[in-house]
């Protein structure tokens, strides 16, 4: 690979895949993040940020915000999200016959099925102590033998009250054996799939990209501007938020505690081109491997958008749009959510079997994302005023230019014309 070529069209460094592993290995379901912010990425900050940064740390949540100018409210403030909560299932009951009844929260019942997981007990005795009880699996049907007909013929699913942990429980007093290792209702079942490199060039395949992907860009953007001597006239909080997957809850308090100016959120998106039966759906065509993904609609601000764009063509970064409706489905809402004046857009890269556990995504989507968030934050660091530029310069569609028909016929030669041929 020749050394001008840009690092988004290079396979993922095995140093960065393994940080990326990491971040997305770390127990942090919802409620219970600090395994990831705590665990991985502030000792990760503290490797490159410069003195003068500041980590924030929350009462509520243990979402964290890395902010390179603390105090200077001044300065134009953009806030980089990722969350780090994952969807997770939770004991729901005991059964007499030892079986663990749970939700299955955000995922469809029948991806769970078979499926290798990790429950973190709180010690009844000790308050704030977690044990882990591993070799369990989620069942529904104990085997095929036992399935209704329809379930066997899959004209019917399995319903999501069916759901139980089996830890493999035999011999008398079943119930009394599982409550006898502190196993009570509430308690959390994460999948145990970490990351591994896939069969085609730069794919990797896992449980968790939704959204340990967002904390890992974000993570790297940061660790690219300190490298670059920081920022002048913006302000960045690289901020990883809570409690998304249960309603984006973690980074509207961000945004209300630090009242950004601009807000950019980093998740996962679908790969709409591979995903199977929903061709009739007229779907826009986001694909693995095509490039960083751009939010256009909701609350999306053009301006922002524009910038990002005009940098990613720039530079030669691929980017796809997104179409996002009424609502970004990302932390890209935390602004308005918040009562907050800021400008916001979501970026994300395509991935599939979102919120199963084999989810896939390609490194060098994720790379796009990184160094375009990148160079984005420079490009406004850039601007004279961009309190001004942003306040100034919403477009104006009154404005527009007129487009003339692309497809008439071109006007006949005159007579002379035809009379020299």
């Amino acid at each position: 690979m020749s050394d001008t070529t840009p690092p988004w069209s290079q396979p993922m460094p095995d140093e960065q895949f393994a940080l990326m592993r990491d971040i997305l290995a770390a127990p942090s379901p919802v409620g219970l993040e600090a395994a990831m912010t705590y665990g991985v990425l502030k000792p990760y900050f503290a490797r490159f940020a410069p003195s003068e940064w500041q980590l924030h740390q929350f009462k509520g949540h243990a979402g964290v915000v890395l902010d390179t100018h603390p105090g200077r409210d001044d300065l134009f403030k953009v806030m980089i999200i990722g969350h780090a909560d994952k969807i997770r299932m939770q004991v729901r009951s005991i059964g007499e016959d030892g079986k663990i009844w749970i939700n299955s929260d955000s995922f469809l019942p029948n991806v769970l099925i078979g499926h290798e997981v990790t429950l973190f007990s709180e010690d009844p005795q000790a308050p704030g102590q977690y044990r882990v009880i591993e070799g369990g699996t989620v069942e529904a049907l104990g085997a095929i033998h036992f399935a209704d007909p329809a379930v066997r013929d899959g004209s019917k699913g399995i319903k999501k009250e069916q759901l139980y942990l089996d830890l493999q429980i035999h011999g008398e007093n079943k119930k009394q054996q599982v409550e006898n290792l502190g196993v009570r209702p509430g308690d959390t079942i994460i999948l145990n799939r970490p990351i591994r490199q896939g069969f085609s060039p730069d794919t990797f395949y896992g449980a968790y990209l939704d959204n340990g992907l967002g904390c890992f860009v974000t993570a790297e953007v940061a660790r690219l501007i300190a490298e670059a001597g920081g920022t002048d006239r913006v302000r960045v909080m690289f901020a990883i938020a809570s409690y998304e997957e249960i309603g984006r809850f973690g980074s509207r308090v961000l945004a209300g505690e630090l009242r950004p100016d601009a807000i950019i959120a980093v998740d996962v998106n679908h790969d709409y081109v591979a995903a199977p039966g929903i061709g009739d759906r007229r779907m826009q065509p986001l694909e693995m491997g095509k490039g960083f993904t751009l939010s256009v609609g909701a609350i999306a601000s053009e301006q922002l958008n524009r910038l990002i764009e005009s940098t990613a063509r720039e530079h030669g970064i691929p980017m796809q749009r997104d179409i996002v409706g009424v609502d970004t489905g990302t932390d890209g809402m935390a602004g308005v959510l918040a009562s907050v004046d800021c400008a916001a857009t979501s970026i994300g890269f395509p991935i599939r079997n979102m919120h199963t556990i084999s989810e896939s995504g390609n490194s060098r989507d994720v790379l796009a994302a990184i160094h375009a968030i990148t160079r984005s934050v420079q490009a406004l660091d850039a601007l004279p005023d961009p309190h001004r530029e942003f306040r100034d310069n919403h477009p104006r569609l009154d404005r527009a230019g007129a487009l003339g028909h692309q497809g008439a016929e071109k006007p006949e030669q005159d007579a002379g014309s035809k009379n020299a041929e």
